[in-house]
């Protein structure tokens, strides 16, 4: 599967646009490391444990969504969007998406 960031697929090769897929989670740290992130904002630094937090919670959403795109046939997704909040204290959603498209 083909994960493009960008409007239009490379060499004019013609496709099929099947529609708009995501993946999405919500993610949070366990209390011992969301403590330790805390102290660390005395200090001021990377948040080794949220960076983390956020890649892994990346990935799932990624996958959801290839996931997503492949259930419907796609060969590739393109214009790949990602985004995040803040939903609570330590817990962050990511939210990705794109648009699945089969080659024809």
């Amino acid at each position: 599967m083909k994960l493009l960031n960008i409007d239009y697929i490379p060499g004019g090769q013609e496709f099929e646009a099947l529609g708009i897929v995501k993946g999405t989670v919500v993610q949070s740290k366990n209390f011992g490391k969301d403590f330790m992130a805390s102290m660390k904002t005395l200090v001021g630094g990377e948040i080794v444990g949220y960076t983390e937090m956020l890649v892994e919670a990346r990935q799932i959403a990624t996958k959801r969504m290839v996931d997503e795109a492949e259930a419907l046939g796609a060969d590739a997704v393109v214009n790949i969007r990602y985004g995040s909040s803040s939903v609570m204290q330590g817990a962050a959603e990511i939210i990705v998406y794109g648009t699945a498209v089969k080659f024809l």
